[in-house]
């Protein structure tokens, strides 16, 4: 009862514009199918061997979302059915995923990770390294992938002055980039910031997807 509760409460405080990512990750099955039962139907992994155990053995009207840092050489395990990849931090990696997205016939939706927090434990591409892309020939070349905005973690901090910096940082980013270009691969329309502890603060700050685990499924336990 607890998972779907907790579900119940979230979601009547979000405005209809904003997805909720259920962060399901080191979450047993049995735990995302009562999420799923109670209506949840977006859940984001961040490894992705566990994602395709998942995917394989789950309702298939589920979006999976890969929100971890991604390794090139993992992207072919997931490029079949993954519905968003939240962490695409490097050129490399976006090429990556367009070759294996080919094979599949598929367009791959992809965020580019901005660093806004100051920790270094965070991954992420300055605004002037996502604004390079973007303009390139070769990012023009990419007909399987499809940037639809961007993400970012902020500071891991009590410091809620901080974290709205971060917040309204990440917001300023998107509506520069969103300026710059608009191509058959750059569509901006989604802002992906805020986690259990800081999501209400993300929306106020202009995110469009929140990614909540433990205050839907509880804390987890690291083996």
């Amino acid at each position: 009862m607890g998972i779907q509760k907790n579900l119940n409460d979230i979601k009547s405080i979000l405005p209809e514009h904003v997805t909720l990512v259920a962060v399901s990750k080191t979450k047993p099955v049995s735990d995302l199918m009562e999420a799923y039962n109670a209506g949840q139907r977006f859940f984001g992994e961040n490894k992705i061997q566990e994602m395709v155990d998942k995917y394989n053995t789950m309702p298939k009207d589920i979006e999976w979302h890969m929100i971890g840092h991604v390794q090139s050489n993992k992207v072919k395990y997931m490029a079949s059915f993954v519905r968003l990849i939240h962490g695409v931090d490097n050129f490399k990696l976006l090429k990556e995923i367009n070759k294996q997205a080919l094979k599949y016939g598929r367009v791959i939706d992809c965020l580019l990770q901005i660093k806004i927090a100051s920790e270094d434990s965070k991954f992420g591409m300055t605004p002037e390294d996502a604004s390079e892309i973007i303009k390139s020939e070769a990012f023009s070349e990419l007909k399987n992938i499809k940037i639809v905005g961007l993400m970012g973690m902020a500071t891991f901090t009590d410091d809620e002055n901080l974290v709205k910096k971060e917040f309204n940082y990440l917001k300023d980013t998107f509506e520069n980039l969103k300026q710059i270009i608009k191509t058959h691969n750059f569509q901006l329309n989604t802002i992906s910031m805020g986690m259990s502890g800081d999501y209400k603060l993300a929306i106020k700050c202009g995110s469009t997807m929140v990614r909540v685990g433990s205050s839907i499924f509880g804390t987890r336990s690291y083996h």
